[in-house]
């Protein structure tokens, strides 16, 4: 029963959207009494905790099909796609795992399921000077072209554009930054160890 509850859940929010999830709707679509779910989930913010905890695991089971012997760079590339195809392709969804204020004391730790995906862009991002700001900055980057596209909103100021190839740029200028502040900070520190013509 536990997991047809939360197969009717995200049907509906699939379907209709977070606002439209309620343990009313999920005991009508499940064909239960008003009542059974709360034997399983005390609370909404509950149910919808496991629900964002399977979209974790779903996206976290995509990247990890990457084959690991390839360059760092492209699987980079690879997770990047990975992670805005399924921001716009699973919107609803989501727009779920990210809703911390729904989800906030669910005690569903879903840090426990977000924090090794951010993890992998960290380990990809090894190379640049502080690789954990270096990932946040990917990261809301791409979080951003996915719920913009996922919502149409992107395409309300630019008509036509693949979200692939816009995937594909984000990632190359990010890789771009990092290696001209690698080589200026080379450049600086050897202009620093040079002796002064004075001297």
């Amino acid at each position: 029963m536990r997991e047809r509850l939360v197969e009717c859940g995200m049907a509906l929010l699939m379907e209709e959207g977070t606002e439209s999830v309620g343990l009313r709707a999920i005991a009508r679509r499940a064909g239960v009494s008003h009542g059974a779910p709360r034997r399983y989930f005390p609370t909404l913010e509950l149910l919808l905790a496991e629900i964002a905890v399977r979209g974790f695991v779903e996206l976290g089971s995509a990247i990890a099909q990457i084959d690991g012997a390839l360059p760092a760079s492209e699987r980079l590339e690879r997770v990047a796609l990975i992670y805005t195809s399924f921001g716009i392709q699973r919107r609803r969804l989501f727009e779920l795992m990210f809703r911390h204020d729904l989800l906030e004391g669910s005690g569903a730790q879903l840090r426990q399921h977000s924090r090794p995906l951010f993890a992998v862009l960290v380990e990809l991002l090894a190379e640049a000077p502080d690789p954990e700001a270096s990932a946040v900055k990917l990261w809301t980057n791409l979080h951003g072209l996915a719920v913009l596209a996922g919502t149409g909103a992107l395409n309300v100021v630019a008509d036509g554009i693949d979200t692939d190839r816009m995937t594909r740029a984000i990632v190359a200028d990010h890789l771009l930054g990092i290696t001209a502040r690698g080589t200026s900070a080379r450049n600086s520190k050897s202009t620093t160890k040079s002796p002064s013509s004075g001297e």
